[in-house]
């Protein structure tokens, strides 16, 4: 894409915060609850009353009509660039509301500050077309005692924040946001709390429907966040776990879904044909894929989009595992991924990724965070999904109107639908095409480059596979030497076998992120039976940050194809020592498949492997 000028955004300023309510639950003491923002919000906490909504704003009929007149896939484009009111609205505090407390007030709850005009006018001005509004409904309603009826002043606030965006010219989606975990009431063994749960899902939609029914089409109103699908079966109010199988959770969110667009459908106005986003199963792009997965019948033509969520792999983009992306392998999966959810695309539907991030916990921005934006955003367009950001005054600093990096600023920036509307479909797909292709490209030629000892069929090599406790962490694990195969910014020492000898090979985590014990480990020699047939392979040392490990038993020679030697280093699923197991020695007493020992959450930094080379007798 054309880039522009950022001259309309404003500089860097504070370190990224990463917060967590885009997971569904309530951020912990050490996510979110000591940012820079959260220290400023009792600066613009709201007014102890609060003024009723300003009228809706006047969207021009003929503007009104171009959008009723357009079809799901045009909506998505004219949708263009989006962002989350991350952690604001959705701010969880029901008890509160239950104890009397004014539910106007939580939404700083969750360390964000009270939502103003010149915030939403400054997303908008920053190059986000879109806004996602997630709210918590129930923080407004005695649901317990059987009164869903939502607090007038709630419904006012979420009015006067959707105004907010509408007078800003966004278009914007509002949800039910987790909300507590209610949602568990529709994998209750009693069929009295399903029922409940589905007349309070009808009963909340019933009366936001009704308050919004003659707003713009510009408002998008959203089934759910997380919840329709495996959430269905949390605890319920009462603390007693779901009982659905997979299937039957599958039918439960298809149900809750199709009575969601019934509803709307039936309260006239604009809800006639408004466009309705419907909740994808979990939010998963391979769950929403799944043949189970059915999106609802609609008495409106084209005007249902589909809403999953993105932030794989997870150990990159929400935990401090992994600091690094853009491996092959990592374009491959993203690109993948993405290419999969066509099919609705390809069926008519509108994709919108209500969320994507790659977040940090204690503030800055990762390491390649540009390059994951930029080839999601390349997808989007490519597809023709409509990319909301997930965000926490992350990116976008609401208390000074600011954004936290000019790389980022630019990308997002250059996406507007400003600077797209008079582009022809067509080129902006070849160009996203060739983003994404020459991207791909770039890390392979990238990564080859780093590449001592590239896999090949005329050389026995040796190196570690190695997966970390959580599999956030890996290098090339399986019988197939594969140094392409591994966690972005590890560093591999691996050595060509050229006969008997004592050899020593390492990895090297310290630029990748946190690398945690082990669940698998092993030393591998490719084409070693071949080459070597019937050689030992004697582990004389293991150091793991330079520190020499105990071992817990001797390891054993072996192969499990036959072509690829081994010899395992922690390898849980062994149980029996193979027949054909070998040593130098000829003793097999005290072998074993786990020969060191590795808590969960040791931090392994480097981790070195010393072995003997000894031909058979």
């Amino acid at each position: 894409m054309k880039k522009r000028s950022l001259s309309a955004v404003t500089a860097l300023v504070m370190a990224v915060t990463m917060l967590a309510g885009c997971g569904g639950e309530e951020p912990s003491e050490t996510v979110g609850e000591t940012s820079a923002v959260s220290q400023t919000a009792a600066q613009t906490e709201s007014p102890e009353e609060t003024a009723p909504p300003e009228e809706a704003p006047v969207i021009g009929d003929g503007q009104e009509d171009s959008i009723r007149n357009m079809t799901s896939i045009d909506m998505i484009r004219a949708m263009g660039n989006g962002i989350n009111l991350g952690n604001t609205l959705e701010a969880y505090n029901h008890n509160g509301y239950r104890g009397g407390a004014d539910p106007d007030g939580f939404e700083t709850g969750w360390g964000q500050p009270y939502t103003t005009a010149e915030m939403i006018q400054g997303m908008k001005d920053a190059g986000f077309d879109t806004i996602r509004i997630p709210v918590a409904w129930t923080n407004g309603m005695n649901y317990e005692d059987g009164d869903y009826t939502i607090d007038e002043r709630l419904m006012d606030r979420v009015e006067t924040v959707v105004n907010y965006a509408l007078d800003a010219d966004m278009y914007v989606i509002v949800n039910d946001h987790w909300d507590g975990g209610w949602w568990g009431l529709f994998g209750s063994a009693e069929q009295a709390d399903r029922d409940k749960a589905l007349e309070m899902y009808k009963s909340m939609w019933s009366q936001i429907g009704e308050n919004f029914k003659d707003y713009s089409y510009k408002l998008i109103f959203e089934s759910a966040n997380e919840e329709l699908g495996d959430r269905l079966n949390d605890k319920d109010v009462s603390g007693s776990e779901g009982v659905l199988s997979k299937n039957e959770c599958y039918e439960t969110a298809n149900m809750i879904n199709s009575e969601f667009v019934k509803l709307i459908r039936s309260q006239g106005g604009k809800n006639e044909d408004r466009f309705l986003l419907i909740a994808g199963y979990n939010t998963d792009i391979a769950m929403t894929c799944d043949e189970r997965f059915k999106m609802p019948e609609d008495t409106a033509d084209s005007k249902l989009l589909l809403s999953v969520h993105y932030y794989t792999p997870w150990d990159y983009c929400a935990t401090e595992s992994v600091d690094h992306w853009g491996s092959p392998t990592d374009y491959d999966e993203q690109n993948g991924l993405f290419e999969k959810l066509s099919k609705f695309s390809e069926q008519g539907y509108g994709v919108v990724i209500g969320e994507y991030a790659v977040m940090k916990k204690n503030g800055g921005i990762k390491p390649d965070t540009d390059k994951f934006y930029s080839n999601l955003l390349d997808n989007c367009d490519l597809y023709d999904y409509c990319p909301v950001l997930w965000d926490c005054s992350n990116f976008y600093k609401r208390v000074s109107n600011t954004t936290a990096d000019e790389t980022l600023a630019e990308i997002f920036f250059s996406r507007r639908y400003e600077n797209e509307k008079d582009r022809s479909v067509d080129d902006i797909k070849s160009e996203a095409k060739e983003s994404i292709d020459n991207a791909r490209q770039q890390a392979s030629d990238e990564q080859m480059a780093g590449i001592a000892l590239p896999a090949s069929d005329d050389m026995a090599i040796a190196w570690i596979m190695y997966a970390s406790s959580d599999y956030g962490v890996s290098y090339s694990v399986g019988d197939v030497y594969d140094p392409t195969g591994c966690t972005t910014g590890v560093k591999a020492e691996n050595v060509q076998i050229t006969g008997e000898g004592t050899y020593t090979v390492s990895l090297d985590f310290s630029e990748c992120g946190l690398a945690k014990g082990a669940a698998f480990s092993a030393l591998g020699i490719s084409n070693g039976e071949e080459f070597f047939p019937g050689y030992t392979y004697t582990i004389d040392e293991i150091l793991i940050n330079g520190e020499a490990v105990e071992m817990t038993g001797k390891g054993y020679t072996c192969s499990d194809d036959g072509k690829c030697t081994r010899v395992n280093l922690y390898n849980a699923w062994v149980k029996n020592i193979p027949d054909e197991a070998r040593t130098a020695d000829g003793d097999l007493t005290d072998c074993s498949a786990q020969i060191m020992t590795l808590t969960d959450n040791k931090r392994i930094m480097t981790i070195s492997v010393t072995f003997t080379v000894k031909a058979p007798d």
